[in-house]
């Protein structure tokens, strides 16, 4: 599904789909997510009878990182109940939630990344100022257990 060309995608155009099927509504209008990431650990390991004074090196677990989702307030609840489902132990609460990155024309997918298994474990509001003159935004952090790129 990933797209190449010479030059690199804007990174503006987005959607996102919190595993309800629906990455049009005003649900799933974000402003910003933070950085999407997987890493793999490196275990060093030396024999004590070794002919090289250098560990190999082997590949252990790989970690996903926490994703960074912000949205402005827009009096829905939504975010709020998925986390009280996650908090209950509902199973429904774990969700693989899907981000894909839109043409600057919007009418193409051009990379997708899927957070499997993902539950929200963090919903913050504000900061609110009385003399501010910006969006009132929500925060919500969502830990998953696996990433895939297409």
């Amino acid at each position: 599904m990933a797209s190449l060309r010479d030059r690199p995608y804007g990174q503006f155009n987005f959607l996102v789909d919190l595993g309800d099927g629906d990455p049009n509504g005003p649900h799933a209008g974000f402003q910003e997510i933070s950085q999407v990431a997987v890493e793999t650990q490196v275990i060093e390991y030396r024999n004590g009878n070794a002919k090289t004074n250098e560990p190999i090196k082997l590949t252990g677990l790989s970690k996903s990182s926490d994703v960074t989702l912000k949205r402005g307030i827009i009096g829905s609840l939504d975010l709020f109940h998925w986390l009280d489902q996650v908090r209950n132990g509902d199973q429904g609460a774990v969700r693989d939630v899907t981000i894909r990155l839109m043409s600057e024309d919007h009418t193409q997918v051009v990379q997708t990344w899927k957070l499997t298994r993902a539950r929200i474990v963090r919903h913050a509001s504000g900061p609110f100022d009385a003399q501010g003159g910006d969006v009132a935004v929500e925060e919500i952090v969502l830990a998953y257990e696996h990433l895939s790129i297409e």
